[in-house]
């Protein structure tokens, strides 16, 4: 199995250096929030692509893809009954899959709770409806730049838009195409009333990205959750992308947080 790591663990770590160290502790991937390294893609030239692509294969390791995608800029809306709010939305998805090919990344998580929620007195079909517009230019560049967007299916905590895995799945029927998939991520299973087993069961093929943390949003191995069982059924179904690690809890520091999780992960999957 591939393991990755998420960037925006290290904080003010430079893009480089985050590189040299994963790469060092034995991760083949990073994955990275593009509001990290600037407000957006946009301002991120061919030059300093071509230096982040560099920079990755120098340290022998790959650039699994992008994810909090829309955290940055402002303004962003997937289904706003607002249609150049929509449009200004659709365009930047284009850019972000420009810029995740430049650097050589092939997954497009597209999570972002707070610029997807359902706005008091939209129909949910309409709110579909305007969604799957919205993305539909951009699964076009990506079919062109061998590249899949995943949509994230999250909590209701988050968002009042796809909250479960089977609702994701029904979504990007809407839009047939390879270049279109769903994520998968332990913490927002671990909401759902069916097992996070008979989830990936359920959802493969239909997954080409997974995250790997804990209900307490810390890393694999930090809380209660039982990865193997998990791992089991990844095997099972053949799933061959990353298992990449995404917290939202920071407390223990970057070295421990992605030096722990990986040792968990090895554990876990080569337990099997």
């Amino acid at each position: 199995m591939n393991f990755a790591i998420c960037n925006e663990i290290f904080r003010e770590w430079k893009i480089e250096d985050i590189f040299s160290y994963a790469a060092k502790l034995g991760y083949s991937g990073v994955e990275i929030a593009p509001f990290t390294l600037a407000n957006s893609v946009v301002d991120i030239g061919p030059a300093e692509r071509r230096r982040i692509r560099e920079s990755a294969s120098k340290s022998k390791i790959g650039i699994a893809g992008i994810h909090w995608v829309l955290v940055k800029p402002e303004g962003m809306y997937i289904n706003h009954p607002d249609a150049a709010i929509r449009q200004r939305t659709a365009r930047y998805f284009c850019e972000l899959v420009d810029f995740c090919a430049d650097i050589g990344g092939k997954i497009m998580v597209v999570g972002s709770p707070k610029q997807r929620n359902i706005l008091e007195g939209i129909p949910r079909e309409q709110a579909c409806e305007w969604a799957a517009d919205t993305f539909r230019e951009a699964v076009r560049k990506a079919e062109e730049r061998s590249l899949t967007i995943c949509l994230e299916p999250l909590s209701s905590s988050e968002t009042n838009f796809i909250n479960t895995a089977e609702e994701a799945i029904g979504f990007i029927q809407r839009i047939p195409s390879p270049a279109l998939k769903i994520i998968l991520d332990v913490k927002a299973m671990c909401a759902e009333s069916k097992a996070i087993p008979q989830i990936i069961r359920e959802s493969s093929p239909h997954f080409a990205h997974f995250h790997a943390n804990d209900k307490n949003l810390k890393g694999p191995g930090f809380g209660d959750v039982d990865f193997k069982p998990i791992a089991a059924a990844l095997q099972e179904v053949g799933y061959g992308g990353f298992v990449s690690v995404e917290v939202f809890d920071f407390e223990e520091g970057p070295e421990m947080i992605a030096t722990r999780s990986l040792e968990y992960l090895r554990r876990t999957f080569g337990s099997r």
